[in-house]
């Protein structure tokens, strides 16, 4: 398999490392559920980028399911935090949304259900640290708009239906700027309790 995913080093570097282009995230050791879901989500159409679409058109589940299990197993370091330019207070709302979420707006806290380090949690959801501002403002735009979506009840996009355009440029700036935990692999299922049930993170 490490052969076989050479691939994907252009987009996502070596060993899914990510590389200097923000829009193509880091694969690596993120939860192998969650990789599982967004190579189905991609070869299906639910997930819309024609190169990603084309790629994963023909290939059977099980080599998906592979290839998910490849990267989830890679831990090379998570990128020095970005330096972002973003006022005090544009950072103070995004630590707030992060840590303690809005609950006036109906917005969980994003460690509510990314973990209290922001790493995921096995088998479905997956970390946020090592990725760029503008990456985290377009998924959550996609998922505020519609354009990406997951297994029901998408909780992603009831969430990201409750923010507004500067509550997004504060969080994706606050994530961007965070330093790597001493221990950045995914927590195990059932670390912690989810505020709401999830599609992509199953119960049992």
């Amino acid at each position: 398999m490490e052969a076989r995913v050479q691939a994907c080093t252009p987009c996502h570097g070596a060993n899914g490392q990510g590389t200097s282009d923000p829009y193509f995230p880091r694969l690596a050791g993120k939860p192998s559920g969650y990789l599982n879901n967004q190579l189905l989500a991609f070869r299906n159409g639910r997930r819309h980028y024609p190169p990603m679409n084309y790629l994963l058109e023909f290939l059977p589940p099980d080599y998906l399911k592979n290839m998910a299990d490849y990267f989830a197993a890679q831990h090379p370091p998570l990128p020095a935090p970005a330096v972002v330019d973003a006022s005090p207070e544009v950072m103070e709302r995004g630590r707030t949304l992060v840590t303690q979420g809005d609950y006036a707006h109906e917005i969980p806290a994003c460690s509510s259900c990314h973990g209290p380090s922001l790493t995921g949690m096995e088998p479905g959801i997956p970390g946020l640290l090592g990725l760029r501002a503008s990456y985290i403002s377009a998924q959550l735009g996609a998922w505020r708009y519609g354009t990406r979506t997951a297994i029901a009840p998408d909780c992603m996009q009831i969430v990201a239906g409750h923010l507004t355009e500067d509550d997004v440029r504060a969080i994706a700036a606050y994530l961007s700027a965070q330093p790597a935990p001493k221990e950045s692999s995914p927590a195990a299922q059932g670390s912690y309790a989810l505020p709401f049930a999830c599609g992509s993170e199953p119960t049992r």
